[in-house]
C-alpha cells in the first residue's frame, strides 16, 4: 500500500491539495494532528517557534497507516523524512509564499526564513537525498485542485513531467540574502 509524502515549506500549499485530495475520497493524514495526538511533539524551540520532533517515534507511530488499503497521503513539511514510497515536494513563488506566511501572522524573521528554505530548495534537496522517488509541483498558480490533479497524474503513472529541477527561484536569490 503506498504511503505518499506531500510535503514543502510551509505555505506553499499541502493543506490546500490535501484537503482537495480528502474530498476525492483519498485517507490524509494531517501530520500536526498526528503529532498531537500521539504525543509526539517535543520541546518548544521558542526563538524558532517550533517544536522538536523525533522523527525514528513519528515514523513508528505510522505503522497503523501502512496496514490500510489504498493510498495515503501524509501531509507536513516533515513527511519527506517519514517512511514513504513517493516524496510530493510543492513549491511556491517566494513573493507568493511570503504574502501567504504574512497572512497567517509569521513574524518577519519566520517568514524570511521560510522563503530562504524554498529559495535554497531546502526539502527538495533533503528529499532527494533518500533513496525514495520524488517530484516536485509548482504551486504558485492555478487552484489546490489544479495541484491534485497534477499529484493524480505523478500516483497513475505520469510522474516524468514532475521531475525535479523543473522550479528554480534562483533569480530571487538577492531579494531574500
Amino acid at each position: 500500500m503506498p504511503v505518499i509524502a506531500i510535503t514543502g515549506t510551509p505555505g506553499v500549499g499541502k493543506t490546500s491539495v490535501s484537503s482537495e485530495l480528502r474530498s476525492r475520497g483519498y485517507r490524509v493524514v494531517d501530520m500536526n494532528e498526528h503529532l498531537r495526538s500521539h504525543g509526539l511533539l517535543a520541546d518548544r524551540d521558542e526563538a524558532r517557534d517550533t517544536y522538536d520532533v523525533d522523527m525514528e517515534a513519528l515514523n513508528d507511530s505510522l505503522g497503523e497507516y501502512r496496514a490500510e488499503s489504498g493510498t495515503v497521503f501524509l501531509d507536513s513539511h516533515l513527511a519527506h523524512g517519514c517512511d514513504c514510497s513517493r516524496i510530493i515536494v510543492l513549491r511556491c513563488d517566494p513573493r507568493i509564499l511570503a504574502g501567504r506566511l504574512r497572512g497567517r501572522g509569521y513574524s518577519e524573521e519566520k517568514v524570511r526564513e521560510n522563503v530562504q528554505a524554498e529559495l535554497l530548495d531546502v526539502i527538495l534537496c533533503e528529499s532527494m537525498e533518500t533513496d525514495i522517488p520524488v517530484n516536485e509541483i509548482d504551486c504558485s498558480a492555478g487552484s489546490a485542485a489544479d495541484a491534485a490533479d497534477a499529484v493524480e497524474r505523478i500516483i497513475k503513472g505520469e510522474a516524468d513531467i514532475y521531475l525535479p529541477g523543473n522550479t528554480d527561484w534562483s533569480g530571487e536569490m538577492e531579494e531574500w540574502f
